[in-house]
């Protein structure tokens, strides 16, 4: 890395980041440029998004729940591979933020493991990539997870925010961010409050993966022919994980025996109640939120599924709007988020506090890597 770099990178004015996200839905890699200081957003910039065939989801699927072996070690180059087809794509970058693919988070045991070397794909960029953001929290007693909360903050600035809102995010798993725009900083008690609400897509997509080899329940329209089987939805709600006060987090497969107790039900009846046990984690999660949130601004795949969208706002009195209504892009939002993290980890500055991910005291994670040479 050159000196010029360096002191862009270390100094206090907005750097061009691109963020890239792979997320537990396993549909592809979402790429984004975000211009920021770390603070606040300044602009947004291109975005790419890279679908994964068939195949490659079965290579990274079949790695999930592991932390070893030689599933891991496919997925790994998979997911180094597949990044770098999609980041080299972007010009005039000051760094990347590599989230990497999770395939496996239990925080309270093993850990967390997000597969990917930061370290290759900066020499192949030619630019500092910022990576491993979730294990110092995990060290360091956090959840590790959710980790877009800062960044939500910076939303909440950006679109003028003046009260209590919420930001929902619908992929595999579902995470929920309180946000008080009003408070001075994100890490100031009383900003945020941010935990996982359960799990969101991934069930559902298991659910017609498995019965009809279809990746998803496009637009919703299996659950909209279905009902909500009420006596496997109060099963799931008597999960202890949903009494438990927040932060908290999942992982991908902590609810896996939801496919179980909608086993003998039809297509439809499954998909819909799937569906309706997702949208009511989220319900038991608003509960737990310091006031209630003035608007909840949904994104992540979930956003397009009509009859989640439903259940939400048929449950809560205040509007359940995809991010898109409030100007931002819920398709980028995540990836956008860890292009604004890498700026805030190579600036020294704080990604969770104890209000997201209850880590002990204020972190700022990840290993900052720099190309030996640049191009």
């Amino acid at each position: 890395m050159n000196k010029a770099m360096k002191e862009a990178i270390r100094g206090k004015g907005p750097l061009r980041a691109l963020g890239a996200m792979s997320g537990t839905s396993l549909d592809g890699v979402d790429a984004a440029v975000i211009e920021t200081d770390g603070h606040v957003i300044t602009s947004f910039g291109e975005t790419a998004y890279r679908p994964y065939s068939e195949a490659e989801q079965a290579v990274l699927r079949a790695a999930l729940g592991q932390w070893s072996g030689p599933e891991v070690e496919k997925a790994a180059a998979l997911t180094d591979a597949v990044h770098a087809e999609i980041l080299s794509q972007f010009g005039n970058i000051d760094l990347v933020g590599f989230h990497g693919q999770t395939l496996a988070h239990a925080p309270r045991h093993q850990g967390t493991l997000q597969v990917g070397d930061g370290g290759r794909l900066a020499e192949t960029l030619g630019v500092p990539v910022v990576w491993d953001f979730r294990s110092d929290d995990v060290r360091m007693g956090g959840e590790g997870a959710p980790l877009a909360p800062f960044y939500h903050f910076a939303c909440a600035r950006w679109i003028g925010a003046t009260g209590p809102l919420g930001f929902l995010n619908l992929g595999g798993v579902g995470n929920l961010t309180w946000v008080d725009p009003r408070k001075p900083g994100p890490e100031v008690p009383g900003a945020l409050l941010a935990f996982d609400t359960g799990p969101a897509n991934a069930p559902i997509n298991d659910l017609v993966q498995t019965r009809l080899g279809q990746a998803c329940d496009m637009d919703g329209a299996l659950a909209a022919k279905g009902r909500v089987e009420t006596g496997a939805l109060e099963l799931f709600l008597a999960e202890p994980y949903f009494t438990r006060m927040p932060p908290k987090s999942l992982d991908r497969n902590d609810f896996s025996e939801m496919i179980e107790l909608v086993s003998e039900l039809d297509d439809a009846d499954a998909a819909a109640t799937l569906t309706g046990m997702s949208a009511a984690g989220v319900l038991q999660g608003i509960e737990h939120c310091p006031a209630p949130p003035e608007r909840l601004l949904v994104t992540g795949g979930g956003r397009k599924n009509p009859v989640m969208m439903e259940m939400l706002r048929a449950a809560l009195d205040c509007p359940v709007e995809p991010v898109e209504a409030a100007g931002l892009d819920g398709d980028m939002l995540e990836a956008q988020a860890f292009g604004f993290l890498a700026v805030r980890v190579a600036r020294g500055m704080a990604t969770s506090c104890a209000a997201t991910t209850g880590v002990r005291a204020l972190v700022g994670g990840g290993i900052v890597s720099s190309p030996a040479t640049v191009t």
